[in-house]
């Protein structure tokens, strides 16, 4: 092994002396010379690049566009699969298209108790629904709908007690 990279470490192998930047600087060189000396291809040398953080291939970034693209478009059919065929609670068709809190409240109340599928209590399934449908909206809800979907909300809690 050449001086410099030697320096870098003590007897047991640990990092003694000088800053990781340098040593990692001093066994990139000392590896080149190595490559040259056997006259190894270019492949070994992008290797060595890549072992630290040079040369032509990188890892990709957490931000890549294409992950991005990805994980949105994944996420779009579980939802609307959970939407269509849900059987958590039998809801009255149409029940989030209702202009009075109160009556979504009750609904969702009356489904949440009669249901025997639910894996929580009677409250809590029914306000993850309306909050899975409020959430599901998203921008597409209307001020409106989404003032009269919070305030059923508000009335859900009362009705329960929670309040």
């Amino acid at each position: 092994m050449g001086a410099s990279v030697a320096a870098c470490f003590d007897e047991t192998g640990k990092h003694a002396k000088g800053s990781a930047k340098s040593c990692a600087r001093a066994i990139r060189a000392w590896l080149l010379e190595q490559r040259n000396a056997l006259g190894l291809s270019g492949v070994c040398a992008e290797w060595i690049g890549r072992l630290f953080g040079q040369g032509r291939m990188r890892k990709p970034s957490a931000r890549a566009p294409s992950m991005r693209a990805t994980s949105r478009q994944a996420l779009r059919p579980w939802s609307a699969e959970v939407t269509r065929r849900s059987n958590a609670l039998d809801l009255q068709p149409g029940v989030f298209t209702w202009t009075d809190p109160k009556q979504i409240a009750a609904s969702l109340k009356r489904s949440a108790e009669t249901s025997r599928r639910k894996k929580t209590d009677s409250y809590r399934s029914a306000l993850s629904m309306l909050s899975f449908y409020i959430n599901r909206a998203g921008a597409n809800l209307s001020q409106a709908r989404r003032r009269t979907l919070t305030r059923a909300k508000d009335e859900l809690r009362r009705q329960f007690g929670r309040a």
